[in-house]
């Protein structure tokens, strides 16, 4: 698609600073959901739900999106690598991946989003993490998730996060945002892209993008963006069915 090693190499390093100030993706279990950390800086935002938001300092929240962090610096390199040379690219996970990116990329606005979207639908399959790691709750960067071909609803978030950054989207114009379905009583991650002012939400559970404005009977809980994790301050939709202890992200 045109981009030499060397400009996908300073578009991986300018997306990892990124990813770093981009602290912790939640460690979603009921310690953590009901005890985050400490919140500061409270901010007004236009995040998706239109909800006001508290930036997480630290906590379990922070130090699993940290090691997320940690693993994509190595994969941004690895996928500099594959996209100057992509006949000698030893990772078939890493080809998968760019190929998805460069159907995104080859688009604009709605399409791009729902090329990407669709294509990682179809990548992954649906993957409990206790049966693949011995663990409730793994949060995987992409090609880990690539090369094990399925994944929890985060996996499939973070994967989507990270292809429409290197497709081109502004990183102000994407999240990762936690909600809790106060009917089934689990957590569920979701991609969330703005396009013309609205927030339009990629799940690993339908093809169809929604508007966040049109999604009924979850709470948002938490928010990722490239400055960190933040809880959602306001949560109208908590009156509108009994409140279930959290669970696993699904």
């Amino acid at each position: 698609m045109g981009f030499s090693l060397r400009s996908f190499a300073l578009r991986a390093v300018t997306l990892g600073i990124g990813l770093a100030l981009a602290a912790p993706v939640a460690e979603l279990n009921a310690a953590s959901l009901l005890s985050p950390g400490p919140a500061t800086l409270f901010r007004q935002s236009t995040e998706p739900f239109g909800l006001a938001t508290s930036l997480l300092a630290d906590g379990g929240l922070h130090d699993k999106w940290r090691g997320v962090q940690r693993q994509l610096a190595d994969e941004l390199v690895q996928l500099a690598i594959c996209e100057g040379d992509r006949t000698g690219c030893a990772s078939p996970e890493a080809l998968r991946f760019l190929a998805i990116v460069d159907a995104g990329r080859a688009r604009d606005g709605r399409a791009r989003l729902g090329a990407i979207n669709r294509a990682i639908n179809l990548a992954i399959r649906p993957g409990n993490d206790l049966a693949t790691y011995g663990e409730p709750d793994v949060w995987a960067t992409p090609l880990a998730t690539f090369a094990r071909g399925s994944g929890d609803c985060e996996d499939y978030a973070i994967a989507k996060f990270v292809a429409l950054r290197i497709a081109g989207v502004a990183p102000e114009d994407l999240r990762i945002v936690v909600m809790h379905d106060l009917i089934g009583g689990e957590d569920h991650a979701v991609m969330a892209a703005r396009l013309d002012g609205r927030w339009l939400t990629l799940d690993n559970r339908r093809m169809a993008m929604i508007e966040d404005s049109d999604i009924r009977s979850f709470r948002p809980t938490f928010v990722i963006d490239q400055y960190g994790v933040s809880r959602y301050v306001d949560a109208p939709l908590v009156a509108e069915a009994a409140w279930r202890p959290a669970g696993r992200v699904h």
